[in-house]
């Protein structure tokens, strides 16, 4: 008898395969001697639509809303059911004797699972398999220590509660406020509050008034010293400013208090993925999704991470034994980092900590040995990250000392400070310990000592408004309320972007019009941070079995009812920001400006009107000679042609190029390389392309 595997993805399956010893490729699944490997796409099964329950919803009115079906169904996903059938004709062999859930380790993969095993009506044992990384030692550790199902089951629940909860606030919010307002509006359990908090923020900053105020500094010996009176440096009357300046002009400074303490900094924990997003958003402009997605091939196919969607910081008690083999793997990537730990290891033991690890423990490099040069430039910045915050944990604690020095002059008091480094410790290895490391001025000072005080200015300041957020100041905020998960808020981000309801300029996030106007529509109830944290916390709770999944969703019912009933019987007014002066020559409804993936689109107001047609010339992959920004694609007389808008310069599409782009490239492979046969190159599939030319 076999076992069957159920992988995540094809990529995750293929691993799985060559290490359970399974080489006889099929199109849905790979077979060995004991095993059968085979795998989703993502998602193969998702909740029914209203049009699935009844046919008189793909028209969207307001009289049927809510739709609240007595018991959630489940469909096949119609761009993914070939996998889903081939699935369902494996099931059916008798040669098989239990399945095993090889999912990612999480509530979204258990909930990839369940619902196939469901669709397929799987009877047999269920077993299931729980890693932390992709790596061939650990793939077979994990099946040497399988679980049964049944352990999961809690986890199961609260992934549906979770995705059962989006389709009915969602759907049924965004159907009523886009069918009152006659515009696609879209609202969420998690992306409204989100929203929410954006625009706050932008409240904040619109009602900022500017204040003047001064700044005194002064030369006081070989310091520059500032003016403050009990702590506060801030002056705000000119007046005031000018009078200390006369007064302390040519006076001497007595130094009247010295105070030197030696300071020290713990080594900073390992990155959770949340953590991780915002220092790389912070560092290299790295979108949430961006780090998720170069996270994601860090762990499956280079095998350098463990398991990205943690939202720990914390290691548990049995993974100190493996910290000798992580060394050993990153010493030839690392050695100027690693030698020294190698030599005298100061392990922080406060990482080890069982009760603050959750499904995930912290993410780390794992025993896999990096070949930096496979890696892409942005895959080796993350993965450094990773790895700097790991090597932290065996260096000592940064150690400084900090003076200062305070000064009397005619009356007021001048301070002025510097940090000395004693030891750089763990920011030796993270590169942060520079700016301090440096030998002061002060060391000799002492208390009583008297010096010349020169070059006195008061410098007018304004005070600044908040700034907009940054995505790490957004992921900040969500994490703080409990908004979404690590593996989600990413999504959450995009979806807002993607709707139009805010805006990413030079790294900061914008509200919209449309974005202003909708929150101003949706319940306050929804929109709060407090209730959404609340949902995510009983969702957290039915994980752990603490909580109850009936009552959960008894609760989003009632809240469904009562969102659609406010949206109806409200009488705010909504125009939307996009609307041009153009109508449409179909039904004569005014058109409206849309951002496209590839330019500015015109799209007709009017929603049961499918005309839509290109306000800017679609841009090609063609690049111009001369400044190499993409060519736009026109049609005239004598047939199609490329012209570059900045420099003017035209060309004929039937232009024969010299060079083969990379998207050609990739074409070439997809085209003659088969999907399991990996072997080829590059070169071998452009010369199976130039045969078939000839």
């Amino acid at each position: 008898m076999k076992s069957l595997v159920l992988a995540e993805k094809p990529s995750v399956a293929r691993d799985l395969a060559r290490v359970l010893g399974c080489s006889h490729k099929q199109k849905h699944y790979i077979e060995g001697p004991k095993y059968i490997v085979t795998w989703a796409l993502g998602h193969l099964i998702e909740l029914k639509m209203p049009e699935d329950y009844d046919p008189k919803y793909k028209t969207w009115k307001m009289e049927d809303l809510p739709i609240i079906p007595d018991k959630m169904g489940l469909k096949i996903i119609r761009q993914t059911a070939p996998q889903f059938k081939g699935i369902q004709q494996l099931v059916k062999r008798k040669d098989l004797s239990e399945l095993i859930i090889a999912t990612d380790a999480g509530r979204e993969g258990e909930l990839v699972a369940r619902w196939i095993i469901e669709k397929v009506h799987w009877k047999k044992p269920v077993k299931r398999l729980w890693i932390s990384s992709q790596t061939d030692r650990a793939i077979k550790e994990g099946f040497k220590q399988l679980k049964p199902a049944k352990q999961y089951d809690s986890l199961y629940e609260s992934a549906v509660c979770r995705s059962e909860a989006d389709w009915l606030i969602g759907l049924n919010v965004t159907r009523a406020l886009t069918t009152k307002y006659d515009d696609p509006l879209s609202a969420g359990r998690v992306q409204t509050p989100t929203l929410s908090m954006i625009l706050d923020q932008e409240k904040q900053i619109q009602a900022f008034v500017p204040k003047e105020y001064w700044v005194i500094q002064a030369k006081i010996g070989l310091l520059n010293a500032t003016w403050h009176h009990n702590g506060e440096q801030r002056i705000f009357s000119e007046a005031k400013a000018n009078e200390i300046v006369h007064k302390i002009e040519k006076q001497q400074a007595e130094v009247i208090e010295v105070n030197r303490k030696e300071k020290s900094e713990q080594q900073p924990l390992p990155y959770d993925l949340t953590a991780l997003q915002r220092d790389a958003n912070r560092r290299f402009g790295f979108s949430a999704k961006k780090t998720l997605n170069v996270l994601q091939n860090l762990y499956e196919q280079h095998k350098l991470v463990t398991y990205p969607r943690t939202d720990s910081r914390y290691l548990t008690s049995d993974l100190e034994g493996t910290m000798s083999d992580r060394l050993q793997a990153i010493l030839s990537a690392f050695k100027e980092d690693v030698q020294p730990v190698l030599k005298g290891k100061v392990l922080a033991r406060k990482v080890f900590n069982n009760e603050r690890v959750t499904d995930h423990h912290a993410l780390i490099p794992t025993d896999e040995r990096p070949k930096l040069g496979n890696l892409s430039a942005d895959e080796r910045k993350l993965y450094e990250m990773i790895v700097s915050r790991f090597l932290a944990l065996f260096y000592p604690k940064y150690r400084y000392e900090m003076i200062k020095v305070e000064f009397k002059v005619a009356g007021h008091t001048f301070n002025a400070h510097e940090s000395i480094v004693l030891d750089s410790g763990f920011k030796a290895v993270t590169g942060k310990g520079d700016e301090k490391d440096k030998v002061g001025q002060m060391g000799k000072i002492k208390k009583g000592m008297t010096f010349s005080v020169a070059n006195i200015q008061a410098e007018k300041k304004l005070t600044e408004p908040p700034a907009q957020f940054t995505e790490a100041d957004l992921l900040a905020r969500m994490e703080k309320y409990g908004l979404g998960t690590p593996a989600t808020r990413a999504d959450i981000i995009e979806k807002l972007l993607s709707s139009d309801t805010i805006d990413r300029q030079n790294n900061r996030l914008h509200p919209t019009p449309k974005g202003k106007q909708l929150i101003d529509l949706v319940n306050d109830e929804l929109k709060s941070p407090k209730l959404t944290a609340k949902w995510e916390s009983e969702l957290e709770a039915i994980a752990r079995g603490k909580g109850k999944a009936e009552q959960f969703l008894k609760k989003i019912r009632q809240q469904t009812k009562q969102l659609v009933a406010e949206v109806k019987s409200s009488d705010k007014k909504y125009k939307a920001h996009n609307l041009t002066g153009a109508k449409c020559p179909d039904c004569g409804s005014f058109m409206k400006e849309v951002k496209g993936r590839d330019g500015r689109m015109l799209v007709c107001s009017n929603r049961d009107c499918q005309f839509r047609k290109r306000k800017d010339p679609k841009l090609s992959n063609r690049r111009c000679p001369q400044c190499h920004k993409k060519m736009e694609i026109h049609n005239g007389k004598a047939g199609t042609y490329f012209q570059c808008r900045n420099c003017n310069l035209v060309e004929k599409a039937n232009k024969q190029k010299k060079t083969v782009t990379k998207r050609e490239e990739k074409q070439l492979l997809k085209k003659y390389t088969k999907d399991e046969n990996f072997g080829n190159s590059l070169a071998d599939a452009l010369k199976a392309a130039m045969k078939d030319q000839k």
